[in-house]
């Protein structure tokens, strides 16, 4: 099997984890709206609020956990963890019989997710190759978007032929068996190389090195300078570089990734994903949509973003991040100023479903296509690739904790928002995917192909304001060092071969 194929094969198992979180964005908003739920339950909308929110609140914490974790335990035992802890969480949803019993199960699964969504996407860049780290890390995304797509369909067939409290446990219950399967056969798969080189393991490191480049070749040219390079930036981590929580923000070049990293999570929450994914009922209601046809469509909208998720993996390498970035954050930013207009000129009262309904759905799809192709993939991709290898960990629990903290906040505010002050919250998206694509315009350095070795040159040298620089003046072409190494081994080689 080439090498490429495998890392990429490693990365869609340990991805397993991202379908946990992505089938829970999509099925929750069926739990929420289901007929038996409200029966049951009676929940107000600050309570069907609660319900969604402490998912992510939850995670929060597994995500803040996962940093100390995933650093002291490996990636292989941090991922194993969090599928244990989702699926008590899981079973605990699914054998709820009052509100209570469901808050709990929400929020224990939560804390499991934070787990695996913060250390999966560090775990897949730290095994893949420069070439193709993007489409790697990427499947993150795409991963929570399968999730998301059996959702769609499981909770609208079960809306839609079950009466009883097996229209919302079913579909939660089944988001127990990829758990089952990630948690039973991570450790047959390896541990991070650099992570066992960091923790003074080099020469394991050095055949997982082999095993993930090279089929098992310890000897390999590019291995051998691969494995250099990473020991000889370990040892200038160790002596120059952050090492633990406080120096993330002491030290520039270290508090510079963090602030990015951080703010490219907070920011991709502020598209507005969440709040369309978590409560699409309510949402497609202000226009007169029933519940039954918003959940269909919405599973619609999962195949759409599958699509747009596969594109951005086979093509974020050879795009790259700034461009896709700052201009998908543009297209959000059209597509929801569009949305608002038709919320505001056709509310449910103008029976408006059919004409402005279909026109809302379809800036709702293409919305959906442009946040899967350019920034839900990217939110993932780029804080996992620009810390080193001694903080990374550190640095993307840091991030990923940013992300669940303002998806929990529009968890819990969204559905009051729809109902209280309607169509003018979409405003609020509008205004933040523009400031969104300005900002990354102005700080976001290219690190496409880029080793993770050269992550310290770049933002250590790189101006704050990119716009107008010469990247040659901060570019260390650490790619081109290893090759140049590789190249040396071969001819050593060749020579003794001959002689």
């Amino acid at each position: 099997m080439k090498p490429h194929t495998y890392q990429f094969l490693v990365g869609v198992f340990a991805s397993m984890g991202s379908v946990l979180y992505g089938y829970d964005l999509g099925v929750i908003a069926s739990v929420v709206g289901g007929t038996n739920y409200a029966e049951l339950f009676h929940a107000n909308a600050a309570q069907n609020g609660a319900v969604v929110s402490l998912f992510t609140g939850g995670a929060f914490f597994g995500a803040g956990f996962a940093g100390a974790v995933g650093d002291y335990l490996g990636r292989r035992l941090t991922i194993l963890t969090g599928a244990l802890l989702f699926l008590i969480g899981g079973c605990i949803q699914t054998a709820a019989q009052t509100l209570n019993y469901l808050y709990g199960g929400r929020a224990i699964a939560g804390l499991g997710v934070g787990f695996l969504t913060m250390i999966i996407p560090v775990y897949q860049s730290e095994i893949a190759h420069p070439s193709i780290r993007g489409r790697v890390t990427g499947l993150q995304q795409f991963m929570l978007g399968i999730g998301s797509f059996l959702a769609g369909w499981i909770s609208w067939g079960c809306f839609v032929n079950l009466n009883n409290s097996a229209q919302w446990r079913v579909p939660l219950g089944i988001q127990n068996f990829p758990a089952v399967v990630l948690a039973a056969l991570i450790l047959f798969f390896p541990e991070s190389p650099r992570w066992l080189i960091d923790h003074n393991r080099a020469d394991e490191g050095l055949r997982t090195l082999a095993e993930l480049h090279a089929n098992g070749d310890i000897n390999d040219s590019w291995v051998r300078a691969e494995f250099a390079q990473i020991q000889e930036s370990i040892t200038v981590e160790h002596e120059q570089e952050a090492k633990s929580y406080l120096e993330l923000f002491t030290n520039r070049s270290a508090f510079r990734r963090l602030f990015l990293a951080c703010a490219i999570q907070a920011a991709t929450q502020m598209t507005g994903v969440s709040a369309i994914q978590y409560f699409s009922i309510t949402i497609f209601a202000n226009i007169g949509i029933t519940a039954d046809n918003a959940l269909k469509y919405q599973a619609i909208n999962n195949i759409l973003a599958l699509v747009a998720q596969a594109a951005c993996m086979f093509l974020i390498d050879k795009f790259g991040r700034r461009p896709t970035i700052i201009t998908g954050n543009l297209f959000n930013c059209l597509m929801f100023l569009i949305a608002t207009v038709l919320l505001a000129k056709f509310p449910p009262d103008t029976n408006s479903g059919g004409t402005a309904g279909w026109g809302f759905i379809i800036v709702t799809w293409l919305y959906n296509i442009s946040f899967s192709f350019a920034c839900g993939p990217l939110s993932w991709i780029i804080p996992a690739e620009i810390f080193d290898t001694h903080t990374r960990s550190k640095g993307v629990s840091i991030a990923t904790m940013t992300s669940f903290a303002f998806n929990t906040m529009i968890g819990q505010v969204t559905e009051i928002a729809m109902k209280t002050v309607t169509w003018r919250y979409y405003l609020l998206f509008v205004i933040c995917n523009f400031t969104n694509a300005v900002f990354f315009y102005l700080v976001l350095p290219e690190t496409k192909k880029l080793p993770l070795e050269e992550m310290n040159y770049l933002f250590t040298h790189a101006p704050w304001i990119v716009p107008g620089t010469d990247k040659a003046k901060y570019s260390a072409n650490l790619a081109a060092d290893v090759e140049r190494r590789a190249a040396e081994l071969r001819e050593k080689i060749e020579v003794h071969e001959v002689n």
